[in-house]
């Protein structure tokens, strides 16, 4: 219990100063507030950032591995000009996997048209056209906000059905709800059956943006577009407890050979893209953009905790005098210790608060579609390194007031 009164009357002494000094705590906080701010600021970018492109990516699927013909990072065995010589994958091969895949809990077949109009009476936009077969909604998610998903027999017989997205259903049809009306697509009439939830511009769109984004389905697309050609993206969804992919993987790369009639010998002439690499190259550029906060705000930081540092020596010196009344009355070393130290880690916090404030502000500026948010983990980020900062600072002056004599100190003017 003495303890404790000892530790609140040393933040008591402490909050004291600060306030008999208004204008030297402000310039000492200046530099921890703008080493914080460039800290938290470049984290709380960086964390928008990632998330921002991690729900562009959603629509790529969880745990999967895309069937191509072109990796996608160039690299490895094979000299780029000989992706040219692979074939692209067809349905067949789509058809042979979908038999004999055991360790897939899903696959299906895709393929894309670029801006292709969408008609209603004078009412157009131009949309992204993607064909999918019956499981790619076990793949990718598909949020539909009105409407349904695609039936085995829609699929299957090359129904002319569609499913929209926002912008689409408004610009087509607007202020009405589009579900089981008719639009045109390169002549042929199409039934809406489904409407996704509106997502909004994103800063980065891969795949396009899925309000702008009409899905058919896949023997519907052949049909309009693929003129005999049956290319495909084969899309293979692995099960939960496959780590690393790596069963379903090898009964790809073994089916796929076989399928192909690739010799032992003789290399793979197909790709196996997934996910985890364009996941992996995206986390490399954040690492380096983290670190450039912390060199950035530490260069700040470090001015910041000299600063705190000579306030705190400057201020030993002015309170010699009741340093040596206050042993001599019988204040402990540690009381005193606490007493200095607890000044430079308000003083720093305080520095810091500043620091996260003016972040928090930063989040209502509009930055298009990019959402900063400031998180509490960045938060507890900023106040911990300001509580660090102020440790370091003011140890050395605390420890200096400690050990004084107080006869010594008494006398001082």
């Amino acid at each position: 219990m003495k303890f404790l009164r000892q530790v609140l009357e040393s933040f008591r002494f402490a909050w004291q100063a600060l306030k008999s000094n208004i204008t030297r705590t402000i310039l000492s906080l200046l530099g921890v507030t703008v080493g914080i701010f460039a800290i938290v600021a470049v984290f709380t970018i960086v964390d928008s950032l990632e998330r921002s492109i991690k729900d562009s990516m959603s629509f790529i699927g969880d745990k999967v591995i895309y069937v191509q013909k072109w990796p996608w990072g160039f690299g490895g065995e094979y000299q780029w000009w000989k992706y040219f010589q692979w074939p692209e994958p067809n349905y067949a091969e789509y058809k042979f996997l979908y038999d004999n895949l055991e360790k897939a809990s899903a696959i299906a077949a895709m393929d894309f048209r670029g801006s292709t109009t969408l008609k209603n009476g004078s009412n157009s936009i131009n949309a992204q056209i993607q064909g999918v077969s019956y499981e790619y909604n076990m793949i990718s998610d598909i949020p539909i906000q009105t409407g349904r998903y695609f039936i085995p027999l829609e699929s299957n017989n090359a129904r002319n059905v569609a499913i929209v997205g926002a912008d689409i259903a408004e610009k087509l049809f607007p202020g009405l709800d589009p579900v089981g009306k008719t639009f045109k697509l390169s002549g042929n009439k199409f039934t809406i059956i489904g409407v996704q939830v509106k997502k909004g511009e994103s800063l980065i769109d891969f795949g396009g943006s899925p309000d702008k984004n009409c899905i058919i389905p896949f023997s519907s697309f052949t049909k309009l577009f693929q003129a005999g050609r049956r290319r495909v993206t084969i899309v293979v969804k692995g099960f939960p407890e496959d780590e690393g992919m790596k069963e379903v993987e090898a009964e790809i790369t073994g089916l796929m050979r076989t399928k192909r009639g690739i010799k032992p010998r003789e290399g793979s002439n197909f790709s196996l893209n997934r996910p985890e690499a364009a996941a992996e190259a995206i986390a490399g550029l954040f690492a380096v953009l983290t670190i450039a906060g912390w060199v950035i705000g530490s260069f700040s930081i470090l001015v910041g905790g000299f600063g705190i540092a000579n306030i705190m020596f400057v201020s030993v010196k002015e309170r010699t005098n009741l340093i040596g009344i206050q042993k001599s009355l019988g204040a402990k070393n540690y009381s005193i210790l606490f007493q200095f130290l607890f000044e430079a880690v308000m003083l720093s916090l305080v520095g810091g608060l500043v620091g996260i404030f003016l972040v928090y502000l930063l989040s209502f500026i509009s930055l298009g579609s990019l959402e900063i948010l400031l998180t509490p983990g960045n938060i507890l980020l900023g106040l911990g390194v300001s509580s660090v900062i102020g440790v370091l600072s003011g140890i050395i002056p605390a420890m200096l007031a400690a050990r004084m004599d107080p006869v010594i100190a008494i006398r001082a003017k």
